[in-house]
């Protein structure tokens, strides 16, 4: 039998551009609609753009580490890896999606395919809308290579003659202001019966030379440099997390350089000027066949009125049997939990839950940990009303949610402002769990009420993940998540709570002992020895270890890994008791459940819910949490939703094998889990 620790994990790297392979895939279904294919498109762009600017240049710093485990090899591969994926990426969006839209009657028109009066049209916008705000720079000693802001669009030229000073500078930056829309759709009178765009960067470049007056545009291209975006800060060191933050905000756009993109026809001559002005080697060089950024492709998707393209819309269900509309939330959740599976349910009760706290008089408390609520946010504006009413209102706000920091930060000081208590956690650790807890006075005594859940605290990306959500008014639980408010706030020693587990204190080592009892039940002869696992990222090296020897003894392993798994499945006599699945479809799954049996009766099973995926990070960097499922009702319903209906998707399924390559499993017409939990709910 193989040690497990000394097998060879995947790159986690390579892991991430591999899940970003099967989001791809969605772009090539026939059975997805052709609008929703092109947002996939800018899904890979955006999910690549935050590649770039986290996890490679990461992997970049690691590897200028003498004492680093990353090699300069390491890179290589990962950014080979990188340029077909995107190569691919373009191939699709040119090949198939293109000509797809066109039968359609939806064009993208270049500035060669425009007749005479739509030329005009263009024109008029250009001079009208797009001129006055370029500034085309020309390079000289007075005039040096400008700042380029992380991900900014920009075109370089090279002109031809000398300027109107009689100098040879040759070479000149245009930036194009973020404010400008990316796509404009031409008037229904100049469109021939389509719905015809232009982008942004086509009008640009039909008239680039106008900007250059007697010069000639020799050669041109877009470009659009992705930088080192991760906020530094030494949080031992400062006095006040939120101002420093604030202030490096305004430095992170300006980080070191990791990719450079332009378009493949671009010069060699001006890709080389550019890669030495960010010093960048010629592998950070991405020619791509199209608009440097496809994200911004969005906004077509967005401008196009073609509903029967789209996906169907979908309203989640309001528990209407659990919780009668006409009924308060409080009353019902004496009576019991209440599970919330979203997007199929709907996250209003939540938000009814906090509105019903602010209105109640004899709610005296609320106490809600914030990570990514989004620069809009009816919980926030509640929080702060309850605070403007005499209510104790203690928020817990993550101020280094990754991308999120500034709207954060925005939230903490409009709380503070109408006198709510704010904390940022620990230093050093994010504030990760996500927990929602009222105290409410009732026949003379105080009574807890709590949401648990896998997911933000955020209405919109509730429609679009995949979570599961815990109402309830039980004691252990409510007093476990007070617990963890205390922890945050007064910096005490650490207090295990009675059934929550708390990272980075006690979770990893109660994942690691659950996955021991259940080797030992395997070991022991117990044949229905089981681990099924439903999480974002599996990549913590112990964790992997321990399901390996799990599955070594005799257990059956099944992992639902949506993103970087370093777990190599399907090794004869290593790992070829474990399947490791990744769910891509409509929604984004997100909901973390861990299940265990290592025993026929009740007691020999356990599931808990998490806000944590198993990664290193989450298990030791990160304030976690994960809660356990003990109703009997509740715990075999979310087998029968969360877990059960991925283990047998024949759509959506993707199967990882030991090389690190997915293949798909079955294909159209078979079954999609995320469908099937459509229709039950929309029933």
């Amino acid at each position: 039998m193989t040690d497990p620790t000394s097998l060879k994990l995947l790159n986690r790297e390579q892991a991430i551009l591999e899940f970003n392979r099967r989001v791809l895939a969605q772009a090539q279904r026939e059975d997805v609609p052709l609008l929703e294919r092109l947002r996939y498109i800018c899904i890979v762009s955006s999910n690549l753009d935050e590649f770039f600017e986290v996890r490679f240049a990461d992997m970049l710093d690691a590897a200028r580490d003498a004492l680093g485990t990353v090699s300069n090899q390491d890179v290589d591969r990962v950014g080979r890896a990188a340029h077909t994926l995107i190569d691919e990426q373009y191939l699709i969006f040119n090949e198939q999606l293109t000509p797809l839209l066109l039968k359609q009657r939806i064009v993208i028109l270049n500035h060669a395919d425009r007749d005479e009066p739509q030329r005009r049209w263009v024109q008029k916008f250009f001079e009208r809308e797009v001129r006055p705000l370029l500034v085309p720079v020309g390079l000289d000693p007075a005039h040096p290579f400008p700042q380029v802001a992380n991900k900014s669009l920009h075109f370089i030229a090279r002109l031809s003659g000398k300027d109107a000073f009689g100098r040879d500078n040759r070479i000149a930056i245009v930036k194009v202001p973020r404010v400008l829309p990316r796509v404009i759709r031409l008037p229904a009178n100049l469109s021939d019966g389509h719905q015809a765009f232009v982008l942004l960067t086509s009008v640009i470049r039909a008239h680039l030379e106008e900007l250059f007056p007697g010069r000639k545009v020799e050669a041109f291209s877009q470009f659009r440099v992705t930088r080192d975006s991760d906020l530094e800060v030494d949080e031992e060191e400062i006095a006040n997390l939120r101002h420093a933050l604030r202030s490096g905000l305004t430095t992170r756009h300006f980080g070191r350089a990791v990719r450079l993109e332009v378009v493949n026809s671009c010069p060699a001559e001006l890709s080389e000027f550019l890669l030495e002005q960010f010093g960048l080697p010629a592998a950070a060089l991405y020619r791509v066949n199209g608009p440097v950024n496809l994200v911004r492709l969005n906004e077509l998707i967005d401008l196009t009125d073609a509903p029967e393209l789209r996906f169907k819309p979908f309203e989640p269900a309001w528990p209407t049997r659990r919780l009668p509309r006409h009924r308060s939330i409080f009353e019902m959740l004496r009576k019991g939990d209440v599970l919330l599976h979203h997007p199929f349910e709907s996250f209003d009760p939540v938000v009814q839950l906090l509105r019903e706290a602010v209105e109640d008089p004899d709610v005296l408390a609320i106490k809600q940990t914030i990570y990514r609520t989004g620069a809009k946010s009816e919980l926030m504006d509640l929080l702060i009303e309850a605070s403007r009413r005499g209510k104790e209102v203690m928020a817990v706000v993550e101020l280094k949610a990754r991308f999120d920091e500034e709207a954060n930060i925005n939230w903490a000081e409009r709380l503070e402002a109408v006198g709510a208590q704010v904390v940022y956690g620990i230093v050093g650790y994010k504030t990760h769990a996500k927990l929602l807890m009222v105290t409410r006075r009732e026949n003379g005594k105080l009574r807890r009420y709590a949401h648990l859940s896998t997911g933000n605290y955020n209405p919109k990306t509730a429609r679009l993940y995949t979570d599961l959500g815990l109402l309830t008014a039980d004691p252990d639980l409510t007093a476990d998540a007070d617990t963890v408010f205390r922890q945050l706030a007064s910096l005490g020693k650490f207090k295990a709570p009675r059934r929550m587990l708390l990272a980075p204190f006690n979770m990893h080592s109660r994942m690691l002992e659950l996955l021991a009892q259940v080797e030992a039940a395997a070991r022991g002869g117990y044949k229905a020895a089981r681990v099924v696992v439903k999480i974002n990222a599996l990549t913590d090296a112990e964790l992997i270890h321990a399901l390996l020897r799990a599955a070594q003894a005799g257990a059956k392993v099944d992992l639902i890994v949506r993103g970087a798994c370093m777990l190599p499945p399907g090794l004869p006599g290593v790992s070829d008791n474990i399947v490791v699945r990744s769910v891509v479809g409509r929604f984004l799954e997100h909901s973390r459940v861990c299940y265990f049996r290592w025993a026929e009766a009740e007691e020999g099973e356990a599931l808990f819910l998490s806000s944590a995926d198993w990664m290193s990070r989450n298990m030791f960097r990160r304030i976690e949490v994960a809660w356990p499922v003990q109703d009997p009702k509740l715990r075999q319903r979310v087998i029968d939703e969360a877990l059960q209906p991925y283990l047998h998707d024949t759509m959506d399924a993707w199967q990882l094998g030991p090389d690190g390559r997915s293949v798909r499993i079955g294909g159209e017409g078979g079954i999609s889990a995320q469908q099937a939990l459509m229709r039950r709910f929309s029933e």
